[in-house]
């Protein structure tokens, strides 16, 4: 993705730059943000939790969720091995707040807000209700549906550093999400 907006931008000024600010995990579709230029995307960055408003996921999880909605907090740490795990106050505060939206017989589509963003939060929050993302092998997932991971960043909103401008930005549900809960 990075390739391919630097690509556009530099087909109108070669000159262009782009610096990366919200970016996803490996096959995680969605919303993403670059900056044009390193004040903005520093200016983003070093205030994230006062500027972003809104990080919204959809995820396709195993089987379903007793509890259909919830907020998990705990705090995340990373391995040498770069395995996140939960671990008692000495890591990295995390909460993910989530609502199941729908449920097919196999598996339950989960709307989630982020109000921390650590390093691979869903995917080990799933796993800790039992529930691991479709395709998700490194967190647990035993099935694959979908043929890659179930998990899609499908609003993410924010205040102009600058401007103060408020900006949201929506990605459609992907094709394959729909086809599992027809």
């Amino acid at each position: 993705a990075y390739h391919m907006v630097s690509k556009y931008l530099k087909a109108k000024n070669k000159n262009a730059k782009i610096f990366v600010v919200h970016r996803l995990d490996k096959d995680t579709s969605g919303v993403l943000m670059f900056a044009k230029n390193e004040v903005i995307k520093n200016k983003l960055q070093n205030n994230w939790n006062i500027i972003v408003s809104k990080r919204g996921y959809l995820a396709i999880v195993e089987g379903k969720l007793r509890k259909k909605h919830g907020t998990i907090k705990n705090y995340l740490a990373e391995s040498k091995t770069q395995m996140v795990y939960i671990t008692n106050n000495k890591g990295k505060l995390a909460i993910t707040n989530y609502k199941v939206l729908k449920e097919s017989s196999d598996n339950s589509l989960v709307e989630v807000f982020l109000d921390t963003g650590r390093k691979n939060q869903i995917r080990v929050h799933m796993q800790s209700l039992g529930h691991s993302i479709v395709g998700d092998k490194k967190y647990g997932a035993v099935t694959n549906p979908i043929k890659r991971m179930g998990l899609h960043c499908h609003i993410f909103a924010f205040v102009h550093p600058d401007t103060k401008a408020k900006y949201e930005f929506e990605a459609p549900v992907p094709e394959e999400f729909k086809k599992i809960f027809k």
